[in-house]
């Protein structure tokens, strides 16, 4: 096949969103709109993306700065479909083919649109149709006697008869760009829009004995387009059950399918079982065997074999990520929070929070308990109520806990220190110095008992 260039529509204005946000900002599946159709053109290797803006432009573009291989041109104002290719044909090659996609129609398959090229064969005008009951709102695919298409009539142009037909015009077509090119400047804006309709280039190629092969599916999910709140809260039901179907189809056990969201890429090992109201953004790994109770998030994390997360866990690895080594048990309402490295065997139970800390095999902290900036060494016992103050108020400081160390409850470690290998803190020590390895380090206060002390009482009205 040829070069491919793909040109993608995102200049509209969509104000049935009621949003300040462009409509191909908004997010389905944790990307935005725009990013599913961007994605789907570098999943078919096109040559060059090109994306048309308008409404929103400079919020459209900036977003997608750091992504190579885009390209970027102007609408303004929006006259049509047309006058928006007309920006783009510029820089399209016309030894190759154009294929135009829609910014707010995120979950057309790059099968799909493989088939469509493959039927255009840089020769033909190709269009992605659909046969629904519900044609409303879309453009309606004429034919002749012997059933070929000779045109496209826009709804607000259609006569009753035609609207009657359930054939649509999902938006996407592939054109060899030679013929895009010289029909593109034959439009006119003689209809009830007052707009150029990229559509009329149906009726120049049949003028022009170029026949116009149509591509029917009857997945309306692939072509279904978000114009309301309504419509994308719909779509993102219909994205999370095909998310659910892979998974189920790769073996992995949902206790139920429709209660699950995945906002990102989710890669699962074998026998993976992931209890209901669980939600993966960023990428996330899960070893074989790993078990995921109910109610947690889990964000940027690798997550080792065997493992158990337990109910109401947040992990949120953000840019630096969460590791857990193999056969560890999180949770229940646990948080671990970027930079938090579990080995192997490690226990996080409820209401203990990590954060750009380490933890060797076998180390627990069971309860009640924050770990900052540490390095904690093998079968450590992190007691119920200890905290790392690893914060003066203008810096964060690190402390190292060597292996075989027992904290007792209620302790603070104040950084920087070190608690030497097989060490034992007495419970509700303040320790601001290093011990020694093997020692029992108590730091408290003298315990005072005050024989026959009488409370103060409350004086009578």
């Amino acid at each position: 096949m040829s070069k491919i260039d793909v040109v993608i529509m995102a200049a509209g204005k969509g104000t049935r969103m009621k949003s300040s946000m462009p409509k191909v900002l908004h997010r389905l599946g944790g990307r935005a709109l725009l990013q599913h159709v961007i994605d789907t053109a570098n999943h078919i290797q096109a040559h060059r993306v090109v994306v048309i803006t308008g409404h929103g432009a400079e919020q459209v573009e900036a977003v997608l700065a750091t992504q190579t291989g885009l390209e970027f041109v102007r609408q303004m104002p929006q006259l049509g479909t047309g006058h928006a290719m007309q920006q783009a044909v510029p820089l399209l090659d016309d030894e190759g083919v154009t294929l135009v996609l829609s910014g707010d129609v995120p979950l057309i398959q790059a099968d799909t649109l493989l088939a469509l090229l493959k039927l255009c064969d840089e020769q033909h005008l190709a269009l992605l149709t659909l046969q629904t009951p519900t044609p409303a709102g879309y453009g309606r695919i004429l034919r002749n006697l012997q059933q070929q298409v000779i045109g496209i009539v826009e709804e607000k142009d259609a006569s009753e008869v035609q609207k009657k037909i359930n054939e649509i015009y999902s938006g996407i077509m592939a054109v060899p760009t030679r013929l895009l090119r010289q029909w593109l400047v034959r439009l006119d804006n003689r209809n009830a829009q007052g707009e150029f309709y990229l559509t009329d280039v149906v009726g120049f190629a049949v003028a022009d004995a170029c026949e116009v092969k149509a591509y029917g599916i009857d997945q309306a999910w692939q072509v279904e387009g978000v114009n309301t709140p309504v419509q994308l809260a719909a779509l993102e039901r219909t994205y999370q059950q095909l998310q659910a179907q892979q998974l189920m189809q790769q073996g992995v056990r949902l206790a139920d399918p429709a209660r699950i969201d995945v906002r990102g890429e989710l890669i699962c090992g074998a026998d993976v079982d992931i209890d209901i109201n669980n939600v993966f953004e960023g990428r996330v790994t899960l070893g074989e065997g790993v078990r995921i109770g109910s109610n947690c998030v889990i964000i940027n994390a690798d997550i080792g074999a065997g493992t158990q997360v337990l109910g109401f866990t947040y992990i949120d690895g953000e840019d630096k990520g969460v590791r857990i080594g193999s056969g560890a048990r999180i949770g229940p309402f646990a948080r671990l929070r970027p930079g938090a490295d579990l080995g192997d065997e490690v226990h996080i139970g409820n209401f203990v929070e990590v954060k750009n800390s380490s933890m060797a095999k076998g180390a627990k902290a069971n309860h009640l308990a924050y770990l900052g900036d540490l390095s904690v060494g093998e079968r450590v016992n992190y007691g119920a109520g200890v905290i790392s103050a690893n914060y003066d108020g203008a810096n964060k400081h690190p402390t190292t806990i060597e292996a075989d160390v027992h904290i007792g409850s209620n302790s603070v470690l104040v950084s920087p220190l070190t608690v030497g290998a097989g060490g034992t803190i007495g419970a509700g020590s303040v320790i601001t110095k290093d011990t020694a390895p093997g020692a029992l380090t108590v730091a408290r206060g003298k315990q005072v008992s005050i024989p026959d002390w009488q409370r103060p009482v409350k004086k009578s009205k």
